[in-house]
């Protein structure tokens, strides 16, 4: 009987480096090549939690938290949109404009998750980063998360009830603290079947590797 490897991936719409990961665990499933079914169920870490509206610049924002000149932000900024398109994850050619806030993207992922399934917080998912990376829109236009939720094949009613109210807060909310109180710091995290944490933007092939391992545990 063939086994199911559920990841839990811990990470933020506002990491560059969390959609070069999925990119890179896209192309490890495929490598599998079917020796297991791989279940992804995305749990929420927000890198900029006391972000207000409005956002902030990125190379401001970057260069602020990491200490570095603007010249090797442009420089890391362009490495990272290479690694995400060697994954197959296009960005945006002149990269985001600003970090925003990203609470309610989350809000939105797990809605998906928990009155649709995973499959439907995957295309969830996978529509806001590409939102923030590759059309580089405002995050705070909610117009353009209802557009990220019909691209999605989910509803622009409900989703439309959801940013309009509370709904989900106290529950994403439990989930950052549960990962939280594990020790998790940076993004992505992914944990497979609850026992075992591979952390960072992994290559393809070490990706497939734990999965590998995983599939052919007894």
């Amino acid at each position: 009987m063939k086994k199911t490897i559920k990841i839990d991936y811990v990470s933020d719409i506002a990491c560059p480096w969390c959609a070069v990961g999925l990119g890179s665990l896209e192309q490890a499933i495929k490598i599998l090549d079917g020796a297991a079914d791989v279940e992804i169920h995305f749990q929420p870490f927000e890198l900029n939690p006391d972000m207000p509206p409005g956002g902030q610049e990125v190379i401001e924002h970057l260069t602020q938290k990491y200490g570095m000149p603007e010249e090797q932000i442009r420089i890391n900024q362009a490495n990272i949109r290479d690694r995400a398109a060697a994954v197959g994850f296009p960005f945006h050619p002149e990269g985001r404009k600003h970090v925003y806030n990203t609470f309610d993207a989350h809000r939105l992922i797990h809605w998906a998750g928990a009155e649709y399934d995973a499959d439907a917080q995957y295309r969830m998912k996978k529509e806001l980063l590409g939102t923030y990376f590759t059309l580089a829109v405002n995050l705070d236009d909610q117009n353009n998360m209802i557009d990220a939720v019909k691209r999605a094949g989910l509803d622009p009613v409900r989703a439309q009830e959801i940013l309009s109210s509370d709904t989900f807060t106290e529950a994403v909310r439990a989930q950052q603290a549960k990962y939280a109180s594990m020790g998790i710091t940076s993004v992505p995290s992914l944990i497979f079947n609850d026992k075992y944490l591979l952390q960072g933007a992994q290559p393809p092939e070490a990706f497939a590797r734990a999965l590998l391992q995983l599939a052919e545990q007894e």
